[in-house]
C-alpha cells in the first residue's frame, strides 16, 4: 500500500548512487547478494537472542536491495537478475520469522508458522498474477521498473519491513504482531485472486 509513495522518495537517490556504482564495476547480482548476506545475519542475529543488534544488518540488506535494481536500471534489466532478486527477498521474508521461531520455540513456533504460511499464500498470489500479467503483455510502474508485475496490495514491501523493524524493537510481542499481519496478508491475497477473477475469467 506504501510502495509507490516510497518509491517516489527513495528511488532517485538511489538510482544516482546506483549510477555511480555501476560506473565501478559493482554488479546488479552481486548487490542482491550482499543483501541477502544481511538478511540472513539479522535473522541469525534474531535466533541468537539479540533482536535489535539484527536491526542494522536488517537495514543494509533493504538498502541493497533498492541498489541492485538501480544498478541494473543503469546498465540494462537482465530475466535472471529479476528472478535472482525476488528469490532472495523470499529468502529472507521467510528467515526473520524462522529467527523468532528459533528464538523462542515455546511462544513464537505456532503464530510464526501461520505468519510463514500467510506468506506463503500472499507470494504465491503475487507470483501467479504477475506470470498472467505478462502472459497478456500487462506492464505496470506503479512500484518502479520492475522486472516482474508488481500488483498492489494492503501489505507490500514497505509494509512488511516496517512490521520486521517492529517485532525487533518488540521481541515479546512477536506473537500478537504476528497474528495480525499474517491475517492482513490473507486479506491482502484474497483481494489480489478476487482482482485476478476480474482480469483473466475470460
Amino acid at each position: 500500500m506504501l510502495d509507490a509513495a516510497m518509491r517516489r522518495v527513495i528511488d532517485p537517490p538511489l538510482n544516482g548512487i546506483g549510477r555511480k556504482l555501476a560506473a565501478r564495476g559493482v554488479t546488479a547480482n552481486a548487490v542482491t547478494l550482499a543483501g541477502l548476506g544481511f538478511g540472513l545475519l539479522a535473522a541469525a542475529l534474531i535466533a541468537l537472542g539479540a533482536p535489535a543488534a539484527a536491526l542494522l544488518p536488517l537495514a543494509l540488506s533493504r538498502l541493497a536491495d533498492g541498489l541492485d535494481g538501480a544498478i541494473a536500471r543503469s546498465v540494462g534489466k537482465t530475466d535472471f537478475g529479476g528472478f535472482l532478486d525476488i528469490t532472495c527477498d523470499f529468502l529472507f521474508y521467510a528467515a526473520v520469522p524462522l529467527g523468532f521461531v528459533l528464538l523462542d520455540p515455546t511462544a513464537n513456533a505456532l503464530p510464526g508458522a501461520t505468519l510463514l504460511a500467510s506468506f506463503y499464500v500472499n507470494g504465491a498470489s503475487f507470483l501467479g498474477f504477475a506470470i498472467l500479467a505478462a502472459k497478456r503483455g500487462i506492464e505496470t510502474r506503479q512500484q518502479g521498473e520492475k522486472s516482474l508485475y508488481y500488483s498492489a496490495g494492503l501489505l507490500e514491501g514497505t509494509e512488511t519491513i516496517l512490521f520486521f523493524v517492529a517485532i525487533c524493537l518488540f521481541p515479546a510481542l512477536f506473537p500478537l504482531f504476528s497474528w495480525g499481519f499474517a491475517a492482513l496478508c490473507l486479506v491482502t491475497a484474497t483481494a489480489r485472486v478476487l482482482l485476478a477473477w476480474r482480469l483473466f475469467r475470460g
